[in-house]
């Protein structure tokens, strides 16, 4: 490392479930934001990023899909980096689970744990969210589902290693006394406080018996090392750390100074992963900036819905920096933002088309019109030239206070302000009509002046979030001075004009895109009827269908999707089921009628009500489900 500053910044490391939609991408761009203007401001930057690859998740994608465990990260793993690579992100290093050194590193920093009795063997029994890869007790539930994800759990006992987390409790919360500013936004703080180290922590599962696709414990072959020592542990073996005697890269980098991370996984990098470095005697990362989600209108993007839009797409339709442009100027500090192709599409338009491209495009050919491209500071300072400068400084110095502080949306809102007010400033010195006047040659070379230095501070300014368009702005001046302060050049030779952002046609690119997602909506449902994996006569055979009477439904309480109804089924004992077709139906339009019943399904509970079976129901379209009724047919009737 040189003699500048350190700033080590990380990313969490991205799972390799399925390709990463835009918003897991924001965590990057974010990151890489950050990284820039602080390379900007001198600091020696290092930035780590990566994917996080073990899991029965994973062992069980593979499995689905024919193929290795590695073959099937591999491939999402390179997915991942292709589209980081499609924003224009300049991470240093990318650190994959599967890596040997990290595993090796693992291994070590789980049984040196071990031997100082900070981990110990035991039993785990609970409710497990595979999706999530988490335990939770039955009071953490919500509707009797993942409190993260909203998916169903399972109840899981297996032999187990545990962390001692409560061992550290004391000194973690006396941390965050010293270091209030060790998590980012002060809402994420609190909530860790509140919600876990007062009421007490649990001590933390960190090995699994139940699959296999994972870190091998070291010194007891059943058990594979789970995600939290795993996953969390990248941010030291990434960089060089070495139970056994780190290396000089590690000593000049940790503390890290800042992980990016969504809100989502604050727990887990401002309780867990403190603890495992105090176990460690390792001192802390600096700050953690638990940034919001990025929403498709109010819904977290899900594929089951439909609504998922990727970052590498967007790209290739808009360009790289409209997409880096939006989620760091539309995603507020601490609330969760959202994106539609709407709302893209008029931000595009209104912020960098018209505002900034039509500010820099007309200026430039201006400069090139009235004086063959020259322009040099002038004299003459009215007071409209004195109010832009005024902007100008004052924008520096909120873009200064908003970028240290990561509130990236806010310094971004102050940037295109100036660029606003450069825009009035054209139309307040009108420089085609004073252009009539042989006389005022020096007083519009002095406002095309203001106007090019204004240029180039916003270019300044704006090359972190979007460093391709600036690097274009910077052409067109023909001026590479970076010193952010109004005045510094003293002449400008412009290069000819050129476009930066072209307006879109709403209407049309909207109907482009509609057409897209239906067609491949009508492909994916072409292919999904095409692979159904085909059944034998044995297999139908093990499915008893019969007949069974509602003879009474109500409502579940704090479950909006489920009714429980009770079912007679000519056996001579009531069954009870709860099913999630509360949005369609009323408790009395079901009492008395005559279903197909699931007779053999074994018993599951949800919320609380434990159901022996399912009913059969035809989804008719994506918003409307209807009950197959029977009601001609005697209770108790096999269906064959």
């Amino acid at each position: 490392m040189s003699e500048k500053k350190k700033f080590y910044i990380t990313t969490a490391i991205a799972y390799t479930s399925r390709k990463p939609h835009i918003g897991n991408a924001y965590d990057i761009v974010l990151a890489d934001m950050i990284a820039r203007y602080k390379k900007q401001m001198g600091f020696d930057v290092f930035l780590m990023t990566g994917s996080d690859e073990h899991g029965q998740k994973i062992e069980e994608y593979a499995k689905n899909s024919g193929i290795s465990p590695k073959e099937y990260v591999d491939n999402i793993s390179n997915e991942i980096k292709g589209v980081w690579n499609s924003l224009n992100t300049s991470y240093d290093k990318f650190i994959r689970t599967t890596d040997e050194d990290h595993k090796k590193c693992v291994q070590k920093i789980f049984k040196k744990l071990y031997d100082q009795g900070d981990i110990y063997k035991g039993h785990y029994e609970g409710k497990y969210c595979v999706p999530c890869e988490s335990f939770f007790t039955a009071s953490q539930l919500v509707d009797g589902k993942c409190p993260d994800c909203s998916r169903e759990v399972i109840d899981s006992k297996e032999e187990a290693y545990f962390l001692r987390l409560s061992k550290y409790q004391d000194k973690l919360l006396e941390y965050y006394q010293q270091n209030p500013d060790f998590i980012k936004p002060e809402s994420r703080k609190n909530e860790m406080i509140n919600n876990f180290l007062k009421p007490g922590l649990s001590d933390l599962c960190v090995s699994r018996s139940s699959f296999k696709w994972g870190i091998p414990v070291p010194f007891d072959d059943g058990h594979v090392v789970y995600v939290w020592i795993d996953a969390l542990s990248n941010y030291i073996t990434g960089i060089g750390y070495d139970p056994d005697g780190s290396s000089e890269k590690f000593n000049s980098l940790w503390p890290a100074d800042l992980h990016v991370i969504g809100k989502d996984i604050v727990r887990f990098h401002t309780i867990y992963w403190p603890i495992i470095l105090m176990a460690l005697g390792l001192p802390l990362p600096k700050q953690v900036l638990g940034h919001p989600w990025v929403l498709v209108g109010e819904d977290k993007m899900s594929k089951s819905k439909g609504n998922v839009i990727y970052a590498d797409d967007l790209a290739k339709r808009f360009g790289v920096d409209a997409v880096r442009y939006y989620l760091l100027s539309e995603i507020p500090y601490a609330q969760d933002g959202t994106i539609t192709y709407e709302s893209f599409i008029n931000k595009f338009n209104t912020d960098l088309a018209n505002t900034l491209g039509n500010l820099v495009n007309r200026s430039v050919a201006m400069t090139n019109k009235y004086f063959s491209g020259k322009v040099s500071k002038g004299e003459i300072c009215e007071e409209c030239d004195k109010n832009l400068i005024k902007a100008a400084d004052q924008c520096i110095k909120d873009f200064y206070e908003k970028m240290d502080s990561y509130h990236n949306a806010d310094a971004v809102e102050s940037v295109i302000n100036l660029a606003k007010r450069c825009n009035k400033y054209i139309d307040e010195t009108t420089p085609w009509a004073l252009a009539k006047d042989e006389e005022n040659r020096d007083r519009i070379s002095a406002v095309l002046y203001n106007l090019l230095e204004c240029i180039r501070l916003l270019g300044i300014m704006l090359s972190p979030i979007m460093p391709e368009s600036c690097d274009s702005i910077r052409a067109q001046l023909k001026e590479n001075n970076t010193t952010l302060k109004f005045g510094e050049v003293t002449e400008y030779s412009v290069d000819e004009a050129k476009p930066l952002f072209a307006r879109i046609d709403t209407e049309k690119v909207l109907a482009e895109i509609a057409a897209e997602q239906e067609a491949a909506k009508k492909a994916s449902e072409a292919e999904n009827v095409a692979t159904i994996e085909q059944i034998t006569i044995d297999d139908f055979a093990k499915v008893e269908l019969k007949a069974a009477k509602i003879t009474a439904c109500e409502a579940v309480p704090k479950a909006k999707k489920l009714l429980k109804l009770t079912l007679d089924d000519g056996s001579g004992a009531e069954k009870t089921v709860a099913s999630g077709i509360a949005k369609w139906y009323k408790p009395e339009d079901l009492i008395g009628h005559t279903v197909i019943l699931v007779s053999n399904l074994k018993p599951a509970k949800l919320c609380s009500v434990e159901s022996q079976g399912m009913i059969l129901a035809a989804d008719c379209s994506e918003d409307d489900v209807k009950v197959l009724f029977i009601d001609n047919i005697p209770a108790g009737s096999k269906i064959r």
